[in-house]
């Protein structure tokens, strides 16, 4: 019988599965609901997911990030991130959401060339690649987690509209923040590879809630050539390695290129901006999904019992073959109620029972 990670990968190959794969990201209120009801935070294993999520470490080359504002004043509450991108929170309601503030705003090219950017930390890949090898050797799949892998890394460094304005005027400085992410990006993809992970999730969200983010051509010119560079850079080491591809909204016109850019995996596919079926149709026997159970409308706001059909409608048009991991379209926020989640989960059990 094959283990929970044979059986996922099997199935994002279109396959066939013996199991229904279905996927949770807990927020932080969600996560301590679950430890007040279990007494424990290991809702991963509760679930039954297949597969554990890893991330590199990182080093940070900037030892003080106020001082990489040059341009701008920040609160006094501002954390920041490897990039050095700050984030500021507005009120403690405002959970994970945070303001952005950009340190190259207004930058100029030398500036922008000599920024500090991350790196991976060499020094810690051989503990990496063994978190990798204990988790196959539970019978579970490593997922890499790499988002913000080309675009949004540029843009929160930079401001979104000083980026699309230099990508429309083809300025020279748009192409050296691009090139400096996708070089990073790169790395770590290779890095990755190297270790052994079987599902590298990459991902830059292109799309808004009715409409592409971006017009399709600046994405062909600036952002689909260092996209492909950093899938190359990652299946040269390991060919078989499954590339996840992460994007929310309306995405309908890239996603044809992504598949040719070598996307395998597409998330989150969010049906309140995108029809699952008609996305289906069009792309189901050469990409797979993992998601597409609305968190905006069905999860928080929708009975169990539509929870379930959704989920019922989702096993059925995907078939026998597979290409489905199942879950939220984002991270499970504080107003999804438990019974909603367990609604999959059950809907999962009967889709099974019937396959066998």
């Amino acid at each position: 019988m094959n283990t929970p990670r044979e059986d996922l990968l099997r199935c994002l190959r279109r396959e066939g599965f013996d199991k229904v794969h279905v996927d949770y990201v807990f927020c932080e209120s969600q996560i301590e609901s679950f430890k007040k009801r279990f007494g424990h935070t290991d809702y991963e294993t509760f679930f039954g997911l297949s597969h554990r999520r890893l991330e590199l470490d990182i080093r940070k080359n900037y030892t003080n990030g106020r001082n990489l504002y040059k341009r701008e004043d920040l609160p006094d509450s501002t954390d920041f991130d490897e990039y050095g991108i700050g984030h500021s929170k507005g009120s403690e309601f405002a959970f994970h959401m945070t303001r952005m503030h950009h340190p190259l705003r207004g930058a100029d090219p030398e500036e922008i060339a000599n920024y500090p950017y991350p790196s991976v930390d060499e020094s810690k890949l051989d503990d990496f690649s063994k978190k990798v090898s204990a988790l196959h050797e539970k019978g579970l799949a490593s997922f890499g987690f790499m988002q913000m892998t080309v675009w949004e890394a540029s843009w929160y460094l930079r401001s979104m509209e000083e980026l699309m304005v230099e990508m429309m005027m083809e300025s020279e400085s748009a192409g050296i923040l691009l090139d400096k992410i996708t070089g990073f990006a790169c790395a770590k993809a290779r890095a990755y590879a190297s270790a052994g992970i079987d599902i590298l999730s990459l991902g830059d969200d292109i799309g808004t809630q009715n409409s592409i983010m971006l017009d399709v051509g600046l994405w062909e010119k600036w952002l689909r050539p260092r996209l492909e560079k950093v899938i190359k850079a990652a299946k040269e080491v390991k060919p078989d390695i499954l590339i996840f591809y992460h994007s929310c909204g309306y995405i309908m016109p890239f996603i044809e290129k992504l598949i040719e850019t070598g996307v395998e995996i597409l998330n989150p596919i969010q049906p309140e901006c995108m029809d699952f079926n008609e996305v289906h149709d069009r792309f189901g026997d050469r990409v797979s999904f993992w998601g597409t159970m609305g968190t905006q409308q069905l999860l928080p706001y929708g009975t169990k019992e539509e929870v379930k059909k959704v989920a019922l409608e989702r096993f059925e048009k995907c078939g026998t073959k597979g290409g489905l991991v199942i879950g939220p379209t984002h991270m499970v926020e504080p107003e999804v109620p438990w019974e909603n989640l367990m609604a999959i989960i059950e809907a999962a059990k009967e889709s099974e029972s019937k396959t066998k």
